[in-house]
């Protein structure tokens, strides 16, 4: 009952990131949110792996949770590099 509970939780705080990731004044707030909707869909699996006894999805998740850190490494590096260039020209 109880991590049914956090499921439906989790999924509307997803909702609520995602709003934030459309109207986010600055891209960086935009990355910030894609970010934090990564690490809440990562929870939400582990949780339902959890509701549904289906352990392999935890190694899912935390590939999940890998690529998630990864990208947003990246698109941080290209972010900075693309505003730099801007401010030389």
């Amino acid at each position: 009952m109880f991590l049914n509970v956090v499921f439906w939780i989790l999924l509307a705080l997803i909702a609520f990131s995602f709003i934030r990731a459309v109207t986010g004044p600055m891209l960086w707030d935009r990355l910030l949110a894609m970010n934090l909707i990564t690490v809440k869909g990562m929870l939400v699996i582990i949780v339902y792996a959890t509701l549904e006894e289906v352990h392999g999805l935890i190694d899912v998740a935390l590939v999940y949770a890998l690529f998630s850190f990864i990208a947003t490494i990246f698109l941080a590096l290209f972010l900075s590099e693309h505003k730099a260039r801007g401010e030389r020209k």
